[in-house]
């Protein structure tokens, strides 16, 4: 639905949401309190690595959880970020190029910034949605903001995806449900007449017309950052945010024919938001449920509404994460056991609980698994595992810590096994390994973009490096974050910011990818200053909770 504010007064109309420059929600009402200086930190390196790493799965000084995120009162002048300012060293000579196209690439809304767009790529001839501000884009720009000092524009990004949220939406005919977030939106400004517009997408124009399942959880892990970098808690007290967390968790709480904890889903509802064989229950979306669950857990207020909703965080939680544990995690040992199930087994003794066939391991599998290492597989249903490695999908299940710190450690192991086929020469791979031959045809439709070892099927995206960097600071491995921060330093810059490279080692530019991607930019930015600062970690990362923590009984290889 569009809304436009003029002369004529208020105007609506159906298929797009929108929100104009004369509606009377301030951005600033709901936030006003002075924000806190809190003392940086020591740089990684003149830190003991126990403070950081993993020690009975927590971390030193009450762990990560509990910390401040710094940088909340920093300000910083273009190109000048405030994390490496305060260090006596010199920061990488492309942290200064990177924050000034970070910096182009912001959008203004009534003369504050309110977000950052895909892509500032003015040689490419098709703009397509590239000049919108997406949810799950921006959240590595919010985070470079936040570490860097300037969180007024991840405030603004908040409350006006917030309000976003409450137009109605319709694909067609039929209507989304309440608590969906747009997947995108663009500021349309008429000079003419003197009004900004936001002109919002919840689905209905994206390829393949699905709505962003991950859209909602990104925002309430961005709004719990936002609250640890700040140490003001205010926003997300307020009963907008408060409703807007209801809201999205109504969607994902509900009752009905469900007989696993884990999310059901389309294809193309995530970051790979084109078909790719993901549908049912991808590692990335239930990852991501997860780490909102237990963002919203620590955000709601346990009031008469809100108290229903901890109730059932509390109990989906505890489903979840034994599910996810228990069925999603494959290592070597478990990898032989489904080699030697037994199919057709009836009863609640089964072992073999989803009947998945053993002659559907792919052959490549066998060889790529370590004999220590270990990982959460793409997808389990009935009768089906999908069996590639998707990275964001363990980053956050790190980060979480819906990966227990054994599990954790060894998703770290396999990363060094087998860093030549998932980092290669550009990090990071979405996806390992890439789909071919007929199985590309059957399972992606003959996509021109999602040709093997390009894009979404086996691609490099430079983006993934802040996760992977969080991941390695978390488990006490930042050698790995640093071995790959150098690889991208080398070209980054030099082939213009690409959104990704292709190829088996990610040594060519992508076919289709274009230069100046925004979160590209920003997910380098972001690594370095967690590099730089470790205590940046805590606003993105949740430590373990023993309570949710079943006992497994299978494979223990990554101690052997």
């Amino acid at each position: 639905m569009e809304l436009a504010v003029g002369a004529g007064g208020l105007r609506r109309s159906a298929s797009h949401t929108s929100l104009s420059e004369s509606d009377d929600f301030d951005l600033s009402r709901l936030l006003n309190k002075p924000r806190i200086n809190v003392e940086r930190q020591r740089s990684f390196d003149d830190r003991s690595l126990s403070d950081v790493s993993y020690s009975g799965g927590h971390a030193r000084g009450g762990g990560f959880d509990g910390m401040y995120s710094p940088g909340g009162g920093l300000r910083s002048l273009v190109g000048t970020p405030a994390s490496s300012a305060l260090h006596s060293f010199e920061p990488h000579p492309i942290v200064g190029d990177a924050w000034e196209a970070l910096r182009r690439s912001l959008v203004f809304f009534r003369g504050q910034p309110l977000g950052t767009i895909a892509a500032f790529d003015h040689a490419s001839e098709e703009v397509l949605n590239y000049d919108q501000v997406f949810v799950r884009d921006f959240v590595p720009s919010a985070l470079a903001f936040l570490m860097n000092g300037e969180p007024e524009i991840v405030k603004n990004f908040l409350l006006k995806t917030l309000l976003l949220q409450g137009w109605e939406k319709k694909v067609d005919r039929f209507k989304l449900g309440e608590g969906a977030m747009p997947a995108s939106f663009k500021v349309l400004h008429d000079s003419k007449k003197g009004v900004d517009t936001l002109h919002a997408d919840f689905g209905e124009s994206a390829i393949g017309r699905v709505a962003p399942v991950d859209s909602g959880f990104w925002w309430i892990i961005l709004l719990r950052a936002y609250t640890k970098s700040t140490g003001d808690h205010s926003l997300a007290e307020t009963p907008e945010c408060q409703k807007g967390m209801r809201l999205i968790l109504s969607l994902c709480l509900s009752e009905g024919f469900d007989t696993f904890p884990t999310l059901l889903c389309a294809d193309g509802c995530c970051m790979i938001d084109r078909r790719m064989g993901v549908y049912g229950y991808p590692i990335e979306i239930q990852a991501l449920f997860f780490m909102a669950l237990r963002c919203a857990l620590q955000m709601l207020k346990h009031d008469n509404e809100g108290k229903e909703f901890v109730e059932k965080i509390a109990t989906r939680l505890h489903a979840l994460s034994y599910h996810m544990r228990s069925y999603f995690w494959l290592d070597f040992q478990q990898l032989n056991d489904i080699y030697r199930y037994k199919t057709e087994e009836y009863s609640h003794t089964a072992v073999n609980k989803f009947n998945v066939i053993p002659d559907s391991i792919p052959d490549w599998l066998f060889d790529f698994m370590p004999c220590q290492g270990g990982f959460f597989i793409g997808n389990v249903s009935p009768a089906r595992m999908d069996f590639r490695w998707f990275a964001l999908g363990n980053m956050i299940a790190i980060l979480s810590s819906l990966a227990t710190p054994e599990q954790s450690m060894a998703i770290m192991d396999l990363i060094e096994e087998r860093w030549e086929e998932l980092i290669g020469e550009m990090p990071l791979k979405i996806c390992y390994p890439a789909i071919e031959n007929h199985e590309w045809r059957i399972v992606t439709g003959c996509d021109p973009k999602n040709t093997r070892w390009s894009y979404h099927n086996g691609g490099s995206w430079p983006v993934l490096l802040w996760l992977l960097t969080a991941a390695c600071i978390k488990t006490g491995r930042p050698q790995i974050a640093r071995r790959a921060i150098d690889l991208a330093e080398r070209r980054l810059l030099k082939d213009g910011w690409p959104e990704y490279y292709d190829g088996k080692l990610g040594r060519y530019i992508g076919k289709q990818a274009r230069k100046f991607q925004t979160w590209s930019i920003a997910g380098y930015l972001v690594a370095k200053m967690m590099l730089e600062d470790p205590s940046h970690l805590g606003m993105i990362s949740l430590e373990d909770d023993k309570a949710m923590k079943p006992v497994l009984k299978r494979s223990a290889s990554w101690t052997n």
